[in-house]
């Protein structure tokens, strides 16, 4: 049963360095017994174990005199072990504070710990060791840089910059790189307003991999909540501040990718690392009728109980620490329909959700979800509280469908174009609109691949989604035909343009802009390695400078970036604010949007200073004869260059999306 109450003050929880010694407290209703085990300044050997002593609600604490900031640390917790019953206490099992803020070590997967008590001995050896960390002074408070409408820039931190030719070698693939001046102006060029930073905390391989010979590289598997990985930080939370302040300096802010949707102590068979030997029957959700069996709503093992009022707390805590002690701009939940659950189902006013509208330090955080879980209902686009931007996967398969031509598919085009309103109540979309992510084909691939390669995977191929709405443009993968080559970048300047011409949040995956490849791979969680890093030498240079082209674009425009939705024209035929037009430059009928075969579309959207703004979309092969609608004093002028400078009669290439601009004459 969860006893936790809130009058004891949760910023104490973890380790808190004071004058001559440190305050040590944790959690757990269910444990008759906890100590901190104290290491050496190496962390290889335990010197001392404190017992804690329990206080009211279930809280554990004790104070060590003359062990200051910078003490190797881990908890040790007793109580009845019975599996069966959702209890897995053991004291040979050296467990992580679900509150530090520093740990000494990567996390390694070993099958000792996962052992059964009494079997796999002490794991302090294979453990990390939380630090006792004295937390800087917290950064000034300032406003979110992002704001809706912008460009997300997802980044992979260690493949972002391994190899990098302009950044030092020592901070390759570190957070730290992210601050170079090579790599700002890279991001400047692309008008960025905000880098996600794909998983920062700490955490472990699955288990499956170590025989494979291969590693987790994305970081989706998290055990500490706080502790940012060595392995990509390992000048800690002061690194990770630093990085943030420089980026901010170039007017773009950061968005931390977390995942509180489970940990990587995974299903009965995982490993006991933190939360599973703390009390496990609180900290994680399990069957009705069957304690002993973890719910799976996540698809890893396990899944986070965030209803628990000791769970949300933890939750608020360390979302708290990033704004406090780095500055960052806000946060992307992993599989976010995992916050609002509790035994029903989710509920888009759970507790959690509510507490972070209402935090005076997170109120004004940039909040985005990806709105999707694998349990019950899951699916929940839409569905969030109205602070929150959503992941837009409908805007992902629908352009995709288009571009591969799919039939059928020029009416949700114009929806997604317009910010989906038909997902999104009220009067302004929260969609961040995308057409690759980490997961699944990069962009280039998706235009170069018709099926998934996954082989290097080690699972047969057989893991991964199998409908990716994807094309080959005539030979599957690399090629050395220059005719085939061609027609694969000009899709791929197509689709760019129709991301950046989309209206709400846009999303790029880093080295999508300069045609990354996954080599066919749609699940490259596991590759960490030279090819699956950021090609940064090879880069495709043409493409690179178009999408530099659409940025600034998009920068100038602001009806490009505006959240609100579309209303369309008058009954009496008045121009408002769009118009859906056919190539020759008529209104769309009812026809026309029925019509399977039809592939081309003009958006004429209300510009600054009374000039419009026109989206040419040509999804057929063939060149088309395109009329915009004119106005007297006024003449079109194309932005990028490709069609016929804006002269009559003007013809849209195959496989384009334009735009043109109102000016007067």
């Amino acid at each position: 049963m969860d006893v936790w109450k809130p009058g004891f003050p949760s910023t104490h929880l973890g380790a808190v360095p004071r004058d001559d010694r440190t305050t040590f407290a944790t959690w757990s209703d269910a444990g008759e017994g906890m100590w901190v085990s104290v290491f050496d300044g190496r962390g290889e050997r335990e010197v001392a174990r404190h017992e804690m002593k329990r206080g009211e609600g279930g809280f554990w604490s004790v104070s060590v005199p003359g062990l200051r900031a910078g003490a190797r640390y881990g908890f040790r917790a007793d109580g009845p072990y019975a599996p069966d019953q959702g209890l897995w206490f053991d004291p040979d099992k050296l467990l992580m504070d679900p509150y530090a803020v520093a740990i000494d070590r990567p996390y390694v997967y070993d099958p000792r710990l996962a052992a059964k008590r009494g079997a796999g001995g002490d794991t302090a050896p294979l453990m990390p060791k939380a630090v006792v960390t004295a937390l800087p002074t917290p950064v000034e408070p300032n406003p979110p840089l992002f704001s809706p409408g912008g460009l997300i820039y997802e980044v992979q931190v260690r493949a972002f910059t391994k190899l990098h030719p302009d950044v030092p070698e020592k901070l390759r693939g570190t957070i730290a790189a992210l601050a170079h001046p090579a790599v700002i102006d890279h991001l400047v060029r692309l008008n960025v307003s905000a880098v996600e930073l794909m998983p920062v905390t700490a955490w472990i391989d699955e288990r499956h991999l170590g025989p494979l010979g291969l590693t987790n590289a994305w970081g989706y598997n998290p055990v500490s909540f706080m502790a940012l990985d060595p392995r990509i930080a390992p000048g800690g939370i002061q690194e990770l501040r630093e990085t943030v302040a420089a980026l901010r300096q170039a007017g773009i802010g950061v968005i931390l990718d977390l995942v509180f949707n489970h940990t990587g102590e995974s299903d009965q068979f995982g490993p006991t690392l933190l939360l599973r030997g703390l009390d496990n029957g609180t900290y994680y959700r399990h069957a009705p009728d069957d304690p002993g069996k973890l719910v799976n709503d996540t698809g890893t093992g396990n899944t986070l109980a965030c209803d628990r009022p000791v769970v949300r707390d933890l939750v608020l805590d360390s979302l708290r620490h990033f704004v406090r002690h780095a500055g960052v701009d806000g946060f992307r939940f992993d599989l976010a329909p995992v916050l609002g659950r509790d035994a029903k189902g989710f509920d888009p006013e759970a507790p959690l959700l509510a507490a972070l509208r209402e935090d005076p330090v997170l109120k004004d955080r940039v909040m985005i979800a990806e709105p999707w879980d694998i349990g019950p209902d899951g699916y929940q686009l839409g569905n969030f509280p109205a602070q929150f931007l959503e992941w837009n996967d409908r805007y992902r398969d629908d352009i995709r469908r288009f571009w591969r031509r799919d039939r059928g598919t020029v009416g949700p085009l114009a929806t997604r174009l317009a910010g989906s309103s038909d997902v999104f109540k009220g009067t302004t979309t929260r969609t961040v609109n995308f057409i690759a992510a980490h997961d699944g084909f990069s962009l280039a691939d998706l235009v170069a691949y018709e099926r998934k390669h996954n082989e290097a995977n080690g699972e047969m191929n057989r893991d991964g989604h199998n409908e990716n709405f994807s094309w080959n443009n005539g030979v599957e993968g690399e090629t050395t035909d220059a005719s085939i080559l061609a027609e694969r970048r000009r899709d791929l300047k197509a689709l760019l343009a129709t991301l950046f011409f989309s209206r709400g949040t846009i999303m790029l995956t880093a080295g999508d802009e300069f045609g990354r490849t996954q080599h066919g791979n749609n699940n490259a969680y596991a590759q960490d390695n030279e090819a699956f890093w950021l090609d940064w030498a090879g880069r495709d240079r043409e493409l690179e400078k178009y999408a530099f082209e659409l940025a600034a674009l998009r920068k100038r425009l602001v009806v490009l970036r505006d959240c609100t939705f579309l209303t369309g024209t008058a009954a009496g035929g008045e121009f408002l604010d769009v118009e859906w037009l056919t190539e020759a430059g008529q209104p769309m009928t009812e026809q026309d949007w029925n019509d399977p075969g039809h592939s081309r579309l003009t958006m004429v959207l209300a510009g600054e200073d009374a000039a419009r703004v026109a989206v040419v979309i040509n999804g057929d092969r063939h060149a088309s004869s395109i009329t915009l609608p004119a106005r007297p004093g006024f003449r079109w002028a194309e932005v990028l260059g490709t069609a016929a400078n804006g002269q009559a009669p003007l013809v849209a290439p195959g496989r384009t999306c334009l735009c043109f601009v109102e000016k007067a004459e």
